[in-house]
């Protein structure tokens, strides 16, 4: 199990990174729901997406495979929260944003679109844990009401 877990890891990251490689020097696309920090600011997602932080020191780190592993197998419920997973790995390359978040070691931070933090944490948490604590908020609970009420208009 823990060995075709890894070999999917790996799958993926192998096809981000292709696909970082093919894109060049061009900025990723919004609507990528998993994207490495690089020269990203938190800025870009205000009002527009809720941004998942995943910082590790290296991507080898244990609690940052588990994390992945639990969002890739779940994405699709992420991105219907407007969620975009921003990775950092790389402490040497002083990313905006982990020069904002100041993480040490493995932390998953979830912000909210006004660019609050929800949550801060420094070990790996389930997408179910990570939904309810978005659902929770005030901001989504109205686009939940909004999109009902657009259902029901004729």
């Amino acid at each position: 199990m823990i060995r075709r877990t890894a070999l999917a890891l790996i799958g993926f990251f192998t096809l981000t990174a292709g696909i970082g490689a093919a894109q060049g020097a061009e900025t990723p696309s919004l609507d990528e729901p998993i994207r490495p920090a690089g020269d990203t600011t938190l800025d870009e997602f205000l009002w527009l997406k809720r941004p998942l932080l995943v910082f590790a020191d290296n991507p080898s780190d244990p609690r940052y495979v588990q994390q992945m592993q639990l969002i890739t197998e779940r994405i699709d419920v992420l991105v219907d929260r407007d969620v975009v997973v921003i990775t950092d790995t790389d402490p040497a390359a002083r990313s905006p944003i982990r020069r904002a978040m100041r993480p040490r070691g493995f932390m998953l931070m979830q912000l909210a679109k006004d660019g609050s933090v929800i949550i801060r944490k420094a070990s790996p948490w389930d997408v179910r844990e990570i939904t309810r604590s978005i659902d929770k908020q005030p901001l989504r609970q109205q686009e939940v009401r909004d999109r009902r009420d657009a259902l029901r208009e004729p």
